[in-house]
């Protein structure tokens, strides 16, 4: 599975193709979603407004998280 996240994807991108990003992302103290909707940004701009240090890093776990809960879903088919 190939999964493309960048500091230009948009926070709306995000949440449609991969919606176990905004759990992810709210236990990292990063809110993607309010009133309901996805934020209209990048995630580069999500990031750099909350103050995130190592954007980079922060995307490679997100991806890692992603992956590993698209095989657990894989495995418990």
């Amino acid at each position: 599975m190939g999964i493309d996240i960048s500091l230009d994807t948009s926070i709306e991108e995000l949440v449609e193709r991969y919606p176990q990003a905004v759990s992810f992302l709210s236990r990292r103290g990063v809110r993607c979603i309010r009133c309901g909707e996805p934020l209209w940004c990048t995630l580069g701009e999500l990031l750099r407004e909350d103050g995130i240090e190592n954007p980079h890093d922060l995307i490679k776990e997100l991806v890692e998280y992603i992956r590993k809960r698209g095989e657990q879903a894989e495995g418990s088919k």
